[in-house]
């Protein structure tokens, strides 16, 4: 009798740890949960990893990702990711007072930390829901020079497979279809921008520090908001800065208010809209929506 009952102890035991592992080798292959602080990763991560993954962008659609906080369920919800997509150069401010476990966290943008470009001088300014801040301290829209996003989606891919070791063929084959997307990106940037390179550039805002530097690109910054009429002061400035630096384009995050569009027209100005893509757009995607920035700065009114 005792050794039957050893018998079945010891089967029941088997079974149990067979159980236990099959269950874990299930959980490991379900979708990998990966939370973006940004729409350029989350799209990256959607991209590369495709059915095998759940992506949560949680910024909400009013808020630009580089000045939002995260709430006390956004937090929850990166705590139980198993990978944290961060784009890194001082772009998730927040990140300093949450609790977040480091072996999830991916800084996408290490990988050329090297060559991030430095803000002197940075104005302090405020509008939308996150009140005043500053554009100061390291330009953060790394993702706009195209080679360095195909860089953050390699840093990115490169650790879902080691999350994921199971589905590593499929991420690589994805990331390479990625990866020949942002160089045709990159090649047509080169074109299409080349064009403006020993012309004068005007921005709303300072946030093309990369692209300019990437593709060639001679651009003075002010702070406007698109929906924001500037007051007579910015007006004048505005064509003080122009006495130096002649432009007659304007990038904008979004498209200008009519009333704006018409004084910039009215002074020779063309304003252009560059989206930065930092949320997730209304409709279509990163990629397209970067290919219809170019289309509309290649555009010849």
């Amino acid at each position: 009798m005792f050794v039957y009952i050893a018998r079945m102890l010891l089967l029941s035991l088997t079974l149990g740890l067979a159980f236990s592992h099959t269950a874990r080798a299930d959980l490991d292959s379900g979708p990998l949960k990966i939370v973006a602080s940004n729409y350029p990763l989350a799209y990256f991560a959607e991209r590369i990893g495709g059915s095998r993954v759940k992506v949560t962008l949680p910024v909400p659609a009013s808020e630009d990702p580089a000045f939002w906080k995260p709430d006390t369920a956004a937090i929850g919800q990166m705590q139980k990711a198993d990978l944290i997509a961060l784009n890194g150069a001082e772009y998730e401010k927040w990140l300093v007072r949450v609790s977040l476990p480091k072996l999830k966290q991916v800084d996408t943008s290490a990988g050329f930390k090297d060559r991030f470009i430095v803000i002197p001088n940075a104005v302090t300014h405020s509008h939308g829901p996150g009140g005043s801040h500053s554009h100061g301290g390291t330009a953060f829209t790394t993702w706009l020079d195209f080679a360095q996003a195909a860089q953050q989606a390699e840093a990115l891919a490169q650790a879902m497979m080691r999350k994921r070791p199971e589905f590593k063929s499929s991420f690589a084959e994805n990331l390479a279809s990625l990866t020949a997307d942002l160089k045709t990106l990159d090649s047509d940037a080169q074109r299409i921008l080349g064009s403006h390179a020993t012309e004068p550039l005007l921005a709303s805002h300072p946030v093309y520090q990369y692209l300019a530097k990437r593709y060639g690109l001679q651009v003075e910054s002010v702070h406007w908001e698109p929906g924001e009429m500037p007051s007579a002061t910015e007006w004048e400035a505005l064509q003080k800065l122009r006495a130096g630096h002649p432009a007659k384009i304007m990038l904008w995050e979004a498209e200008p208010s009519a009333e704006i569009s018409a004084k910039l027209k009215s002074m020779g100005i063309r304003p252009v809209a560059f989206e930065p893509c930092a949320n997730r757009p209304n409709s279509g995607d990163f990629l397209s929506m970067m290919k219809r920035n170019l289309d509309r700065l290649g555009h010849t009114p």
